[in-house]
């Protein structure tokens, strides 16, 4: 390089001379926002902090809260949910998420890696006007949001989820799940899924609708996890559905306790599907290794209800449920409902599965429900074909 050149480089960009081993360990001092930052110094930078080589010394982002409705008196009509912050790191958010435009109803369906997709209906501006429907996906971070547009199943159907990896893309899928009920439109309570629509940001439409032969029950806004571009949802017939983003599905059969009193579910962490079943006095978690094996899964851990959540919440197995995993640490989050039959109360929990330790850590109070979505910032600016 040219003597002059040297110089212009060294003013844009003064650690030109850095070795990149000891450039990483510079960004690995800062704060997960600020890397978000530094990958805008260069592409130099921006390589660095993408290479695979350097995920484990730099900051990742990391669970902050969890969205939640809520019901009863005094609610927000027009969303009616709730953040709690877990992490002292975040400031909080405003779960009305009013830099969207004005509608008259927005709830919140799912999260996924720092995106929320939320469904929302407009008011009607005559008489002869129904209103509108659509799916919204945002970052909350960011403010920035993209409009999915309905079907003709959107209307009745009560679930959908999203699948995004900031990892591999910037693109989106939606999966709508499509139940007996919104098939038929009979008074039948059947939430089996028989039909899967899958919604592409790529392409900018409604790619596949994936018929089951043999519907599976899947309770409406029951748990499921988006890992490595398959949509693992469980159901309750001891089986979990895996659908990917190309229209494939299968059927992956789960351990179960012969005492289990509830559903089992499934969260990513660390780079692995966990399952959690609850037996009528442990729970088991357990760790998917081949998702194409019969025999996949490996136990992780077994723990006592009383380890789980302490001596004084002991009582409560009956009213209990994990509700995530950290994506990061060996950490399990519970609700537990205190045994008051007047005003029960929801509170909740973390389980550091390494030192076996319960820690409370906040009310949720008596009117929250489920679904409970743990929320990851994410910070950066990109979402396609966002606003």
């Amino acid at each position: 390089m040219a003597t002059g050149s040297m110089e212009a480089a060294l003013m844009s960009d003064p650690t030109i001379k850095l070795p990149d081993d000891l450039l990483v360990e510079v960004i690995s001092r800062v704060p997960y926002k600020s890397t978000c930052c530094c990958k805008c110094v260069s592409t130099r930078w921006r390589d660095l902090i993408s290479h695979p080589d350097h995920r484990e010394k730099l900051p990742q982002s990391t669970l902050t809260g969890f969205f939640y409705k809520t019901y009863g008196m005094g609610r927000d009509p027009r969303c009616p949910h709730v953040y709690q912050s877990v992490s002292g790191s975040w400031c909080p958010l405003d779960a009305s998420l009013s830099f969207l435009p004005e509608c008259e109803e927005l709830d919140i369906l799912d999260c996924c890696n720092g995106l929320l997709l939320c469904r929302r209906r407009t008011a009607p501006k005559a008489l002869d006007d129904p209103g509108t429907l659509e799916y919204v996906v945002c970052n909350p971070a960011t403010e920035k949001w993209v409009s999915v547009p309905a079907t003709e199943y959107s209307l009745f159907v009560n679930d959908a989820r999203l699948g995004f990896d900031p990892s591999v893309s910037s693109h989106f899928h939606v999966f709508e799940l499509v139940t007996a009920v919104a098939l038929n439109l009979n008074n039948k309570y059947d939430y089996c899924i028989e039909e899967v629509g899958i919604y592409s940001s790529k392409a900018g439409g409604w790619t596949h609708q994936i018929v089951w032969d043999n519907p599976i029950e899947i309770l409406c806004l029951s748990g499921g996890a988006f890992f490595n571009g398959v949509l693992y949802l469980r159901s309750d017939s001891d089986t979990v559905a895996a659908i990917d983003v190309q229209g494939n599905y299968r059927i992956i059969p789960i351990p179960t306790s012969p005492d289990a009193r509830g559903v089992p579910n499934v969260y990513v962490s660390r780079g692995q599907l966990y399952l959690t079943d609850h037996g009528s006095s442990e729970l088991s978690i357990w760790v998917l290794e081949d998702s194409i094996s019969e025999n996949c899964w490996t136990l992780k851990l077994k723990v006592s209800y009383m380890q789980l959540v302490g001596v004084e919440y002991s009582s409560a197995g009956e009213h209990y449920g994990v509700i995530s995993a950290h994506p990061e640490d060996n950490v399990m989050f519970i609700t537990v409902e205190s045994a008051s039959r007047i005003f029960p109360q929801m509170k909740l929990f973390s389980y550091e599965m390494d030192s076996r330790e319960p820690r409370f850590i906040c009310d949720l109070g008596r009117n929250s429900r489920c679904p409970y979505l743990p929320y990851v910032p994410l910070f950066s600016e990109s979402l396609a074909d966002g606003h």
